[in-house]
């Protein structure tokens, strides 16, 4: 007998449909194939989906047994398709006469020996897929539940084992779906216990990252070491505004196709701050491999990627970030997959100011020559740096500064209300949230960001005094029509463009 069941499977972040067949013909030796370019852990759930049936207290059907995924030309990958296969087992064995519409059910599931159902990743993405495709009900692993009943407009259905799935089959009055209440979710989040006004000093720093914040804008700190360049990068989610519900359904989309997630909430609320170690491979960084997982700049989705002692990280890992930093998408193709992934994400880069650190620090001697400082700062290519809008010097603190008892300067709560005013301003002008003044492109500069005809002169002059690239001439515009927005300017001033002009003068001078 011929059984099908409707399933999914994953491709980089997304779902697509998948239907699991199953055919049992009693005459022959009794063994059990699997095609459909199935990987090893589809292969191996014969055995896993074999003790299932029958510690389930069902009968596992004797004879030839062809399960067969298709479409047949895509690989599949995971233990998710155990429960579906498990059921087409069973189904095809005539050990049940479902009432439900098998095609309007998808099913999802690991299964353990005797039965019980475990975690599988991407049930959001698939939660997702059942909805556009019409389905009426999708079933997965109670430990899914939360996760798959973010998307409301499908019956989720939570299964403790198979024997739940089965009878869900020829009962489904009897099982209620699952609904997660993200607003309680969101309502529960609190911002970092990290506070700006922790960090003794550096005001003009702490200044640069606000407006780094309320646009959206690539920051370079370069400074000794010891002169809170960590510090201030790890305290920056605490001031950007909540994620949305639409960041936080596309943030963890992400996270929900990791094997393992890093975090205990079916919902991603806070903004993702990543910090990978400069041993990090290419593939790392930007995703891929043999069993796909999504790099560090898809992890970093709508929050932060900082890369401290940017010079010592691979020079071609650092050149994968180019397309990301300009489009906010990686497209990646390898032999078998083909898949694009979000990367809109705040890069934070920290590095010294010379190999041993001391170049600019009035207290400690540098030992490093010209050659050597050269060389150091020749790690990073120029179409990088100039893809970061914001390049700020971070200096080493007098002794009087590190010892005041008082907050330095504004807190955490403080300058998020100024960016989240910044951003509300940049919402009503563009008509949309997920535009910033970063992500401007050359037509809407021309409309948003006019200035006087001074200010054009200061600019100009300041581009051919630099030697900066069109690029940063752009890039100059942008930050001004930040700080103007953080002004409550509708207008870009001359200060504004002053202002922003600063934030690229270490182009040179650090080199």
């Amino acid at each position: 007998m011929l059984a099908q069941v409707q399933s999914a499977h994953i491709l980089g972040i997304e779902a697509f449909p998948l239907a699991v067949e199953v055919d049992i013909t009693t005459i022959g030796e009794t063994k059990t194939e699997v095609v459909g370019l199935a990987d090893t852990a589809v292969k191996e759930s014969r055995e896993r989906v074999a003790s299932a049936i029958r510690n389930s207290g069902f009968r596992f059907p004797r004879g030839h047994v062809v399960v067969n995924l298709a479409p047949a030309d895509i690989r599949k990958e995971g233990s998710y398709l155990d429960l579906p296969i498990a059921l087409g087992f069973i189904l095809a064995g005539e050990q049940g006469n479902p009432i439900v519409d098998l095609d309007k059910v998808l099913i999802v599931g690991e299964l353990a020996l005797d039965g019980s159902l475990r975690h599988v990743p991407g049930t959001l993405a698939m939660s997702i897929l059942a909805h556009k495709k019409g389905f009426n009900s999708i079933l997965v692993p109670e430990v899914n539940a939360e996760e798959a009943g973010v998307v409301h407009d499908i019956a989720v259905i939570p299964i403790k084992n198979l024997n739940d799935a089965f009878n869900y089959l020829h009962n489904p009055n009897a099982y209620k779906p699952y609904r997660t209440n993200f607003q309680e979710l969101f309502q529960n989040d609190g911002h970092t216990d990290l506070d700006f006004e922790d960090v003794k000093g550096q005001s003009h720093v702490k200044r640069a990252l606000t407006i780094a914040s309320a646009g959206g804008h690539n920051v370079l700190m370069i400074g000794p070491p010891g002169t809170g360049k960590t510090m201030l990068a790890s305290r920056i989610p605490g001031i950007l505004p909540e994620l949305t519900f639409e960041e936080s359904l596309e943030t963890t989309q992400v996270y929900s196709v990791v094997s393992w997630k890093g975090q205990n909430q079916s919902l991603i609320v806070k903004r993702p701050f990543r910090s990978p170690h400069h041993t990090i491979s290419t593939v790392a960084m930007v995703g891929g491999g043999a069993n796909f997982q999504p790099g560090e700049i898809s992890m970093a989705h709508n929050g932060v990627l900082f890369l401290d002692e940017l010079p010592e990280f691979n020079r071609a890992t650092l050149e994968v970030l180019r397309q990301p930093l300009e489009e906010g998408f990686v497209h990646i193709r390898r032999a078998h997959y083909a898949v694009t992934l979000p990367s809109r994400f705040m890069l934070i880069a920290a590095m010294n100011p010379c190999p041993c650190g001391c170049r600019t620090d009035p207290k400690r001697v540098c030992r490093c020559s010209i050659g050597d400082v050269q060389r150091y700062i020749n790690r990073l290519s120029g179409p990088l740096l100039d893809r970061i809008d914001m390049h700020i010097e971070v200096p080493a603190l007098p002794f009087h500064e590190l010892a005041q008892k008082q907050p330095s300067g504004p807190s955490s709560a403080t300058i998020r209300s100024q960016v989240q005013e910044a951003r509300n301003r940049q919402k009503g002008r563009y008509g949309n949230t997920t535009i910033l003044n970063a992500y401007l492109d050359t037509k809407q500069l021309r409309r948003y960001c006019k200035i006087s005809d001074t200010a054009q002169q200061l600019l100009l002059h300041a581009i051919e005094h630099l030697g900066l690239s069109a690029r940063a001439y752009d890039k100059i515009l942008r930050m001004a029509r930040t700080i103007a927005d953080l002004e409550n300017s509708e207008s870009i001033l001359e200060t504004h463009i002053a202002e922003a002009v600063q934030y690229r003068s270490l182009d040179l001078k650090a080199i």
